[in-house]
């Protein structure tokens, strides 16, 4: 999961806690979890590039069930509103997923 260092889209933030409670969360549901700080970008509706920092937590999981997943989502979800975030970037297998 990709943790913004915005809160409300564009009021830059510490986003430390944020990374904290996630921590905790993804070492509950996998036993263990990372976080590695980065710069994420994007085009906006006006095709201008928007950079942010961002952290990146993520967990190894040898059995990643149908239940873990919804468990990430449903975190992912809540983390989005409590950050009023248009969308939080979710990576499972390789894959992104904005979750919305």
């Amino acid at each position: 999961m990709y943790v913004p260092s915005t809160y409300n889209v564009d009021q830059p933030i510490d986003n430390t806690p944020y990374v904290n409670k996630s921590l905790e969360e993804f070492s509950r549901m996998f036993g263990g979890a990372t976080a590695i700080d980065g710069t994420g970008s994007w085009l906006s509706d006006d095709n201008q590039l928007v950079k942010e920092k961002v952290t990146i937590v993520y967990s190894y999981a040898e059995d990643l069930d149908k239940k873990k997943i919804n468990q990430v989502v449903a975190y992912t979800k809540s983390l989005k509103e409590e950050m009023k975030q248009s969308s939080v970037s979710l990576e499972v297998n390789g894959k992104m997923y904005f979750i919305e």
